[in-house]
C-alpha cells in the first residue's frame, strides 16, 4: 500500500506517495570522521523505527533498571532517547511543502545533525513536523515526528510485497567494497576505497546475534565473504576448542541446509522485515538476520576475473577495465550497531557475553571493530 504523510494540524501533504520497507541496519550508523554518506532511504520508500529516537537524551546512570528492562535494554548504553517511538524516516527528496525552521538549523560540522530536535516545519501552518539530518558521517534522511504527521492511503495504488524468488530476480545485492568520499580536507573532497559502510553495520548487527547464538562456544562460519567479515572477530571473542557450533548460509536459491547445522545466516525481507525461515530438518537452528543485499552477495558472490574465462586477450586489445581495488585494511564491524543490538538481546545477561559488551572499547583498540 502507498501512503502520503500529511500534517497533523492542517492536513497539508508533506511527502510524495511512499511504500513501507523495513528499517535499514545502518539507519543510526555514525561512520568515520568527515565522511560524505549518501541518502539513507531509497526514493519512494519509508521505514518506521519502533524505538524512541532523538533528543532529549538521558545518560545511562540516571535510567532505572526497571525502566531499561521495560524498554527492552539489558545492558548499559551510552544514552537513552526520550523522544517519541514510531518515528518515520524518508529520503529528503520525497518531502513536499516543508521548510527549515530558523534558529533550529545548527550543525555539528558540515551540515545538520538533528541535535536541536525538530528543525523542519509544515510550510502551510508552521507546525514542526520533522528533523532533517545531513551532517558528515551521518546518513542523509528526514525523520518525521509521529505525533506531528499522519498517514493518508493513496487510492488505487496497491503493490503486494515481492516474493523471495522475485527479490532474487531483482538483484538487490550490496557490493562489499565501495569508494567513500571525505569532506573538508585541505584539498577539498577526497576518495578512498573501503569496505562498504552498509556491510559494516549489517555485520555489526549480525555479529551480536551470532555471539548470542554461540552460547559461549566456538563457531565455524563458511569460507568466502562470510569468513572475511565474521571469522576474525568470532575467533578472538569466543573460546577455542571443541565442540564447535556450525553456522551456514541458508535462504532462497540455496540448497536446504544440513540437519546438523546449529546457526543459519539468513536474509531479511527488505519490505516486510521478516526473516527467511526453513521448514526442513534445520528448522530448529538459530537464525541470524542479515539484510538481503549483504546476504545475497555472501551467498552468490560475483566473481571479478582478471582474464576472460577461457583464453587470453587478443594481441591488439588493451584492457581498459582494471579490477576494482580491495581495501587495505581488514574488515571491522560497526561498533555502535554491534553494541546497540547486543544490549537489546536478553542473552547479554550471561556473564561471558556481558563481558564482551562492557569491554567494547578494548576490542575497538585491538582492531576487531
Amino acid at each position: 500500500m502507498f501512503v502520503v504523510f500529511v500534517c497533523a494540524r492542517c492536513d497539508a501533504e508533506l511527502t510524495a506517495p511512499l511504500s513501507e520497507v523495513c528499517l535499514p541496519a545502518h539507519a543510526h550508523q555514525r561512520y568515520g570522521n568527515g565522511i560524505q554518506l549518501p541518502v539513507l532511504m531509497e526514493p519512494g520508500t519509508f521505514a518506521v523505527d519502533p524505538d524512541p529516537w532523538g533528543p532529549p537524551w538521558r545518560p545511562w546512570d540516571v535510567v532505572t533498571p526497571d525502566e531499561a528492562e521495560a524498554r527492552g535494554i539489558h545492558a548499559p548504553v551510552p544514552a537513552l532517547s526520550d523522544g517519541p517511538p514510531g518515528v518515520t524516516v524518508i529520503a529528503p527528496g520525497d518531502t513536499r511543502g516543508t521548510r527549515l525552521i530558523p534558529g533550529k538549523v545548527s550543525g555539528a560540522c558540515c551540515g545538520l545533525d538533528g541535535g536541536d530536535g525538530l528543525n523542519t516545519a509544515c510550510e502551510a501552518c508552521g507546525l514542526a513536523v520533522a528533523t532533517r539530518v545531513d551532517d558528515c558521517s551521518l546518513w542523509q534522511a528526514l525523520w518525521l515526528a509521529p505525533d506531528a504527521v499522519r498517514r493518508r492511503p493513496v487510492e488505487g495504488v496497491d503493490a503486494p510485497p515481492l516474493s523471495w524468488p522475485e527479490l532474487l530476480a531483482e538483484d538487490m545485492s550490496t557490493p562489499p567494497f565501495e569508494p567513500v568520499a571525505t569532506w573538508g580536507g585541505r584539498r577539498g573532497s577526497d576518495h578512498f576505497w573501503s569496505w562498504s559502510p552498509r556491510w559494516q553495520a549489517a555485520v555489526g548487527r549480525a555479529l551480536a546475534h551470532l555471539l548470542a547464538a554461540s552460547e559461549g562456544r566456538p563457531v565455524t562460519v563458511p569460507d568466502g565473504l562470510a569468513a572475511d567479515v565474521f571469522r576474525r572477530a568470532l575467533d578472538a571473542l569466543l573460546p577455542t576448542g571443541e565442540p564447535r557450533r556450525r553456522a551456514a548460509l541458508a535462504g532462497p536459491g540455496l540448497p536446504a541446509p544440513d540437519p546438523d547445522v546449529d546457526i543459519l545466516l539468513v536474509p531479511v525481507h527488505p519490505q516486510t522485515g521478516r526473516t527467511w525461515t526453513t521448514d526442513g530438518p534445520a528448522a530448529s537452528a538459530h537464525p541470524v538476520p542479515i539484510p538481503l543485499g549483504v546476504w545475497q552477495w555472501m551467498a552468490f558472490p560475483q566473481p571479478d576475473l582478471p582474464v576472460p574465462a577461457s583464453g587470453g586477450l587478443p594481441y591488439d586489445v588493451l584492457r581498459d577495465n582494471p579490477l576494482p581495488p580491495r581495501p587495505r585494511q581488514l574488515f571491522r564491524a560497526d561498533p555502535r550497531t554491534f553494541q546497540r543490538t547486543l544490549a537489546r538481546l536478553p542473552a547479554v545477561r550471561s556473564p561471558w557475553l556481558r563481558e564482551i559488551h562492557d569491554n567494547l572499547a578494548q576490542h575497538i583498540s585491538a582492531g576487531l571493530f
